[in-house]
């Protein structure tokens, strides 16, 4: 069995992970893992854009359209950690060589999505996300001080007294390994791998989710799942494709098989979900039609050429046709409880992005929100577990590979099932919070 000792261990390399080891300091060691390829997480496949405060006077409509989607259920002082820090984040990403698009005169260039009262979204082309993370990426891999190991999967927490010292993983060949870590930073994703249908990786299970269920680690709102309105419809299986909110908020319209508008577009994506749904049980049809042709072919294909490309593949011209859409799982508002500094109920362990819940998102996320909000938490973390170092926290007497040895003769008892049991403990803890509210 390999042994690994570090610093830092941070679980994934989507945005939030890749922005949390770019502000480790230098003089520490940093380990990355994902369960998949690299480049294989959600935030490569954010498409519409990332939201910051346009100036002040946009500080009270920003609040209140996130506080409105999320049907106020929010943590205000989140929200406003979150809005507080998006410029500075955002000039961060361009410092790290992030092409957002601009305006002919060379300001930047804001766009509008659903429930956002004012064009305050930043994006690149309908790749954002792509755009922000292989930028993070590359400003990773040059950092002497950070390893990533790829195909690697975290099977269980190893702590003591609810103080975390590590983890035990698995390697590509199901070879065990253990990996101790001074702090740990949970930035694993959401659990869209869990669903049939939906438009995240399906390697994407909530692992970390299942896993501080089994710690007794707090979780916050854990039933809170996003569907995402509009994905294309196939008969096809796999990872459902995403058409972005910012198509219909550049002015795409939604037409029933009458051909006629039901719903205003920029509904929030659970109330605009749900105006779908009632429109495909009333014309017995497993989509509703969408249609970009309205928008023009040079919007298209300057702004949507990915989703253009797409629909081509799977037989559909978007600056001629409309095209089939349907709803489909998509982001997880609920995760992990974490404090405004993105520290879990367990010591030496934190936890961002879609895997942690800070309040920011309440019962439903405002478009384009994710991306700043998992940038601005993990940044955070990291800040703290750096302020805590330098107040000289007690030092811990264990003996880690017994720790180690005794979790994994835990998991090897449970080894085979062990992907069905994280799974099934995730949705009964749903159906138990569903039947409690």
């Amino acid at each position: 069995m390999q042994n690994y000792k570090t610093d830092i261990l941070i679980v994934g390399t989507g945005a939030s992970g890749l922005f949390a080891a770019l502000h480790c300091p230098s003089d520490k060691n940093i380990l990355m893992i994902t369960k998949d390829a690299v480049e294989n997480s959600d935030s490569f496949l954010a498409q519409g854009g990332i939201c910051v405060l346009r100036d002040e006077n946009d500080y009270d409509s920003f609040m209140e359209d996130t506080l409105k989607a999320g049907h106020y259920e929010n943590r205000r002082e989140s929200v406003d950690i979150m809005i507080r820090s998006s410029r500075e984040v955002i000039n961060e990403l361009i410092g790290y060589g992030v092409d957002f698009a601009r305006q002919e005169n060379g300001e930047l260039n804001y766009t509008r999505e659903g429930c956002h009262s004012k064009a305050r979204i930043l994006f690149h082309e309908d790749i954002t996300g792509k755009e922000i993370t292989r930028n993070l990426l590359k400003a990773v891999q040059k950092l002497p001080n950070v390893h990533i190991l790829e195909y690697v999967t975290m099977l269980d927490l190893i702590e003591q007294d609810n103080t975390c010292f590590g983890i035990l993983a698995k390697d590509k060949n199901d070879e065990y390994l253990t990996i101790e870590a001074d702090n740990t930073i949970l930035a694993s994703g959401g659990i869209g791998g869990l669903y049939e249908h939906s438009t995240n990786y399906p390697h994407l299970t909530g692992d970390a989710i299942a896993i501080a269920l089994r710690h007794n680690i707090k979780l916050e709102n854990p039933d809170y799942v996003q569907i995402h309105p509009t994905s294309l419809y196939t008969n096809k299986p796999g990872r459902s494709f995403l058409i972005s909110e910012s198509v219909r908020g550049e002015g795409a319209k939604l037409y029933g098989k009458d051909g006629k508008r039901f719903a205003n577009e920029v509904l929030p994506r659970d109330l605009m979900t749900a105006e779908i749904k009632k429109q495909m049980a009333k014309d017995n049809m497993p989509y509703v039609w969408l249609d970009m042709t309205v928008l023009g072919k040079d919007v298209i294909l300057n702004h949507f050429p990915h989703i253009y490309e797409k629909c081509l593949e799977e037989g559909f011209d978007v600056t001629r046709q409309w095209i089939p859409i349907v709803p489909a799982q998509h982001y997880y508002m609920g995760g992990i409880h974490v404090d405004k500094y993105s520290k879990t109920t367990m010591n030496n362990l934190y936890a961002v992005g879609e895997t942690s819940c800070n309040g920011v998102h309440g019962a439903n996320r405002l478009a384009s929100n994710s991306l700043l909000e998992g940038l601005v938490f993990a940044k955070r973390a990291v800040n703290k577990i750096h302020d805590d170092e330098n107040a000289q926290h007690k030092k811990y007497d264990i003996d880690f590979a017994q720790l180690a040895n005794n979790v994994q003769q835990n998991i090897d008892r449970e080894k085979t099932i062990l992907a069905q049991e994280y799974k099934q403990a995730i949705f009964n803890e749903m159906d138990k919070v569903r039947s409690a509210r």
